[in-house]
């Protein structure tokens, strides 16, 4: 994973980077919620997605699910990750084992730490602009103002004209108007444990709020497939309802009341 410091020749700095990526200059899909096992399908390319945290502490759950999306809209082709510092202080910076739990070759990652939030939008304008970029994610915390209209409008025109997928997560901030083309609320889940008891893949509450154009909207919760490297409906419940303990009389409301009096 190449990491890239914010100061003052960081663009100069990333743009020497941007042109060593190779890249087939081909454009990446964005993703939309379908009732099928594939919970995401291939809709078009080259536009902006808002990912909102539900809550403050759904910080890292917000850029673990933008960073899956961001997997699925490169197809194999290098991402470019723009960290603001708040975040990096709020939620953690990026660690390596978690990474790669997620799927994610270092080789495809480039991490770029922005100290501000202008300096994070410079980033991903300039990420967009490269042909062999497949995917930019953008992570912020907290309201600002240069989080406008016209800042977003400005990161959809780089996305449609570069050609690659631009996912801006946030935290510690309430949605707003922009010119995304999907606008979501991410949380955490509670996972499925795995055989023996194993621990569960990363699982998600996503909730669409948004979509330009219309369009069903709805809460799906969701589980991160690194072998698939896929979004997935979480396996059914391998049985029912617990049953009743054997012999045992089914105590009314009145008893217990009396057996605690």
């Amino acid at each position: 994973m190449r990491n890239i410091c914010s100061s003052s020749d960081r663009l100069t700095t990333l743009k020497a980077r941007l042109e060593a990526l190779s890249g087939s200059g081909g454009r990446s899909a964005i993703f939309a919620p379908s009732q099928n096992g594939e919970i995401f399908e291939s809709l078009g390319f080259g536009v902006l997605h808002d990912l909102y945290a539900a809550a403050s502490a759904d910080a890292v759950a917000v850029n673990a699910f933008g960073l899956g999306m961001a997997l699925r809209a490169a197809a194999g082709r290098p991402i470019v990750w723009g960290l603001h510092e708040m975040m990096s202080q709020e939620a953690g910076r990026p660690h390596g084992p978690g990474l790669h739990e997620m799927g994610v070759s270092p080789h495809d990652l480039l991490l770029v730490r922005a100290r501000d939030i202008q300096a994070l939008l410079a980033i991903g304008e300039e990420s967009l602009r490269s042909p062999a970029v497949g995917a930019v994610l953008l992570s912020a915390w907290g309201e600002a103002k240069t989080f406008n209209l016209t800042a977003s409008r400005r990161l959809a025109l780089a996305a449609e004209t570069g050609g690659a997928t631009v996912f801006l997560a946030r935290a510690g901030a309430a949605p707003c108007p922009s010119a995304a083309q999907t606008r979501w609320a991410i949380s955490s889940c509670a996972s499925v444990p795995l055989e023996a008891g194993a621990p569960g893949r990363p699982s998600f509450s996503a909730t669409l709020l948004r979509r330009r154009g219309g369009g069903e909207t709805g809460t799906w919760i969701t589980e991160w497939d690194r072998e698939q490297r896929r979004f997935r409906a979480p396996a059914p419940l391998s049985s029912g309802l617990v049953p009743l303990a054997a012999q045992r009389p089914i105590t009314t409301s009145g008893t217990r009341e009396r057996q605690a009096a």
